[in-house]
């Protein structure tokens, strides 16, 4: 039963993550297609610079919600089958599954040819639902990298690659109870999640090293190509 929790979970997540919010919220409100736009990056940012800030708050509730609901259809999938695990080990160990493929589904969408954004968001409301904590940690240094850089790209990426790090400490913290191999388990699937956001800004990465990258602007432009 196990098994087939993984499976479904991980199925329907990444059907789920397959809905791309910003694509859905920019041809519903403006009649356009975001990945004709901008960078072409059918994502939270690319969306507030050409289409502003409604369609980018619309775009930031869907890709979270995208997040949030994959870690608890993956709980109520565990419950349903009587996997015997725990609640708690339901929502880090399925949870972290159901993360890695809602992200999957977010950048390789089904529905839009395989082509979709960066993950950023559902990566991080994923923690939102498996543990707040991390979850504000998270946000909590993504503003303060961007804050002082003005670059988004690298408040993600720096954001991503704390992700492991934070899993660890904070489930020895809380859960000092469990086998080092479960912590260790879920570290490691947070610590791939993370590398599937940071693989995702290669582009941008190779910006910031030639000093070509956008700086954070709260003043979208509309329709800007």
């Amino acid at each position: 039963m196990l098994v087939l929790a993984i499976v479904l979970s991980a199925l329907l997540s990444y059907l789920l993550g397959s809905f791309n919010s910003s694509i859905l919220v920019v041809r519903l409100w403006k009649h356009q297609d975001i990945r004709d736009y901008g960078s072409k990056n059918a994502g939270l940012t690319n969306t507030l610079r050409c289409f502003g800030k409604g369609c980018a708050a619309l775009t930031l509730l869907g890709d979270m919600a995208k997040g949030i609901v994959a870690v608890w259809l993956s709980r109520g999938i565990c419950i349903l089958l009587d996997t015997g695990l725990t609640a708690q080990q339901d929502v880090h160990f399925i949870g972290y599954i159901a993360g890695i493929f809602a992200i999957l589904g977010h950048v390789y969408p089904l529905y839009y040819h395989f082509k979709g954004g960066k993950g950023v968001l559902v990566g991080v409301s994923v923690f939102l639902g498996i543990d707040w904590k991390v979850f504000l940690c998270l946000i909590l240094i993504f503003a303060v990298v961007m804050a002082i850089s003005k670059y988004v790209s690298l408040g993600s990426i720096v954001a991503a690659a704390c992700c492991p790090v934070l899993t660890i400490l904070f489930q020895i913290w809380q859960c000092g109870d469990l086998p080092w191999w479960y912590l260790w388990l879920n570290t490691g699937l947070a610590a791939l999640m993370a590398a599937l956001v940071i693989a995702m800004h290669h582009a941008n990465l190779q910006r910031l090293k030639n000093g070509t990258e956008n700086k954070f602007s709260l003043h979208g432009s509309s329709q800007k190509s």
